[in-house]
């Protein structure tokens, strides 16, 4: 059985006509319901074998999905295209009403609505929109019901670092919203405070709020101005973690909190230091965004309702950040993606799994190409690895505790387990553990555009930036102690290049270490000392501008962290460079030394790009779709004004594209201000115009992108020179 579950605004359904004799009688043809939850459902073949165990697990988790979103309405809805190979109709309507029956029947007060069997209907349905709106599942008559993975609570953790001026605004902002909620919702209990990006999130327990109730909540936070005030006061003085609600008791736990801050109203577990400021600083705030989120970010428990605010010292500023705003959101590469078909989501492959169209793998392999470039010269070899591997491998990297639900697992024909490839470092170590190398040999350079694969939450995935298939520009170095700057300054000169070619130089370098939890990270102190120290030192040879950051290392070592700001002036970690001495020690690599024994070698991890997938995602939004000539997939769009001039369009076409170039011709009947407007839409960077002029004249009319208007009498082969060379000399 096969259902896709929607927690919905309302759905309103209109029964056409029966689609068989033998549908079921109906008193009306229109239904409408608010506030529920769908569950669109398909019955299969498979099913008949066991009736009774699927329709047990049907209604368990029709229930368990109502009270995870908290919805007392359900709507049961059968929906045949969810599956090929359906039971027969009366096994599966029957099942319906059962599962009807006994839903109605539990304690729990659920309102049970189902739509008409063996019709066909039009339906209209407003999805909430989020992370839990939209969950498939497939229920099966094996014993084994796991649908979804075992949860882990995230452990709060307390941040040392001095917040911004603009974090701390908008920290207060969020501490008036969450006095206007208290005065509003008494009941409601606040839980953890925390930033994505510039603007904070505060989370709430026991409170229902709908988008239309923010503006309402927005005027009652403002006015809360006048009554703000704050103290911090000593977990002590409040009779311990008595005088906290439970979710406050659970962070004063995690971080074993010393003090809390007293707001009147409620009391704060806060994971910044002195993040309050004075109310009368903030001129404006806004609630972005009304979402839910899990308590610990572990699906098992309940679900919050999370605002995201901002705060704001003025007018101008709040007026500039909304202007910033808009022109984000129409760079938004979701839009442009569409508009330009470079990918397409589709939910029959799944969520997170983007399809690359030609066109959008055509920047793919571009980025590809440039890189490899950058390394070919650097002795890298080009090694490739297998998507999966045995969990073995994974174990004794430590990536199989780390990860932990975020693996796929794969089960082969005989016992053996096998992951879904997490990481490309594990496979790296097995090709150096198999070469027989001397210091002589050192350093060796594996270099692989590689995919891995990590089970994302459903909630975090987003257009290209958060995907469940993930295309590492990855990179691996095997090296001494001794040649660890060496080797960080030749990936610091591959960085550099990379991004001014790309028009990103605007950066700053996180050099992250551990915290002091040390807990999370594999290796021993000794070890850790010596490559965090080799990195400040890396860093401040090559004069990087950088700072150092506890807490943010990878488990297995310090790391480099490239900070770059893109047109918008927003901040996005990109490149990475990333020192480990706990692999090679794991997997008991080494190579004989001058003195004929065995070293242990240094791997240094390193990533250009990072992800291409989110990379891509900052190109789009970055050039806002408007990529310079060596990336776009289409550099040169020919336009015929009529027919007889197609036969010069196309010799030009073959003479660029004899030169590599990406050409298209547009020789359609239609007027040549419609191909100008639409060739302008997509952004190509030139268009090239033949009429009778250029015929006569065998010539062109140029018009690049951005210009004001187009240049005749262009000669052909002067434009293909020029063209040539603003692509080879990657022209931004």
């Amino acid at each position: 059985m096969k259902i896709l579950t929607i927690h919905a605004d309302f759905i309103e359904i209109h029964a056409k006509k029966r689609a068989f004799k033998a549908a079921e009688e109906i008193d009306t043809k229109d239904q409408r319901v608010e506030e529920c939850l769908v569950v669109f459902s398909a019955v299969e073949k498979n099913d008949e074998k066991n009736v009774d165990l699927i329709l047990e697990k049907y209604v368990a988790e029709v229930k368990k999905i109502a009270g995870m979103v908290n919805s007392k309405k359900i709507v049961l809805y059968p929906y045949a295209h969810l599956s090929s190979d359906l039971a027969s109709p009366s096994i599966a309507v029957h099942m319906l009403k059962d599962a009807q029956a006994k839903l109605l029947g539990m304690e729990d007060g659920f309102e049970v609505v189902r739509a008409p069997f063996g019709w066909y209907k039009a339906f209209n349905v407003s999805c909430k929109g989020h992370p839990l709106s939209e969950l498939s599942r497939n229920i099966t008559s094996e014993e084994k019901f796991d649908l979804k993975k075992e949860g882990k609570d995230e452990l709060f953790v307390f941040d040392d670092l001095e917040l911004s001026h603009e974090k701390k605004h908008s920290f207060t902002a969020a501490m008036l919203v969450a006095k206007a909620v208290k005065k509003m919702y008494p009941e409601s209990k606040i839980g953890g405070v925390s930033f994505y990006q510039d603007r904070a999130v505060v989370d709430f327990d026991n409170l229902k709020v709908k988008e239309s109730q923010l503006n309402k909540i927005q005027r009652e936070a403002m006015s809360q101005k006048g009554n703000f005030s704050f103290s911090k006061v000593d977990v002590d003085d409040i009779g311990g973690s008595q005088g906290l609600n439970d979710l406050q008791k659970n962070i004063a736990k995690d971080i074993s909190a010393k003090e809390v801050i007293d707001f009147g109203s409620f009391k704060l577990v806060s994971l910044f230091n002195d993040p309050v400021l004075e109310a009368k600083v903030i001129s404006n705030l806004k609630i972005y965004n009304l979402s839910s989120a899990y308590w610990k970010n572990n699906s098992n428990n309940n679900q919050l309702i999370r605002f995201t605010v901002k705060g704001f010292s003025s007018s101008d500023e709040f007026d500039l950040y909304e202007k910033n705003l808009r022109e984000a959101q129409d760079r938004s590469h979701i839009k442009l993606g569409k508009e330009l078909g470079l990918f397409v989501i589709s939910d029959l492959v799944g969520a997170g799994l983007p399809l690359l169209t030609a066109k959008g793998n055509i920047i793919r392999r571009e980025i590809i190409d440039f890189l490899w470039k950058l390394h070919n010269g650097t002795n890298h070899q080009w090694v490739w690895t297998p998507h999966i591997a045995k969990s073995a491998l994974y174990k004794t990297s430590g990536h199989w505790d780390k990860f932990g639900d975020e693996l796929f697992k794969v089960s082969g024909k005989g016992d053996e387990q096998f992951v879904m490839k997490p990481m490309n470092c594990p496979h790296h170590m097995q090709i150096f553990d198999s070469m027989n190398l001397s210091y002589r040999d050192m350093p060796v350079r594996m270099f692989e555009p590689a995919t891995i694969y990590r089970d994302e939450k459903s909630g975090q995935l987003h257009g290209l930036s958060r995907v469940r298939a993930i295309t590492q520009d990855d990179g691996h170095l095997f090296c001494r102690v001794g040649q660890i700057k060496q080797e960080v300054a030749m990936i610091v000169d591959v960085v550099r290049r990379f991004y001014e070619t790309i028009g990103m130089d605007d950066y700053w370098v996180s050099l992250s270490v551990r915290g002091e939890d040390k807990s999370k990270y594999l290796g021993s102190d000794e070890v850790w000392n010596i490559a965090q120290s080799a990195l400040d030192e890396a860093a401040k040879e090559n004069k990087l501008n950088y700072k150092r950051v506890e807490g943010e290392a990878a488990f297995y070592g310090p790391k480099l962290d490239f900070m770059f700001k893109d047109a918008l002036g927003r901040e996005w970690q990109l490149a990475t460079i990333q020192c480990d001495f706990n692999l090679p020690e794991r997997f008991n690599l080494s190579f004989m030394n001058e003195k004929g024994e065995k070293e242990r070698p240094v791997v240094i991890h390193r990533a250009i790009s990072g992800s291409l997938e989110r990379f891509m995602s900052v190109l789009i939004e970055h050039f806002a779709g408007k990529f310079p000539l060596w990336l776009s997939p289409v550099q040169v769009k020919i336009l015929t004004v009529n027919d007889t001039h197609a036969k010069l369009a196309y010799e030009v076409a073959t003479k660029l594209r004899s030169h590599g170039l990406r050409v298209e011709v547009d020789d359609r009947v239609e007027s040549i201000g419609k191909k100008a407007r639409e060739a302008r839409l997509a952004r190509v960077n030139y268009v090239l115009t033949v009429g009778d002029k250029e015929v006569a004249g065998n010539s062109l009319a140029v018009m690049k992108r951005g210009s004001s208007g187009p240049e005749f009498g262009v000669a052909i082969d002067a434009f293909v020179t020029q063209i040539v060379k603003e692509r080879d000399d990657r022209v931004i």
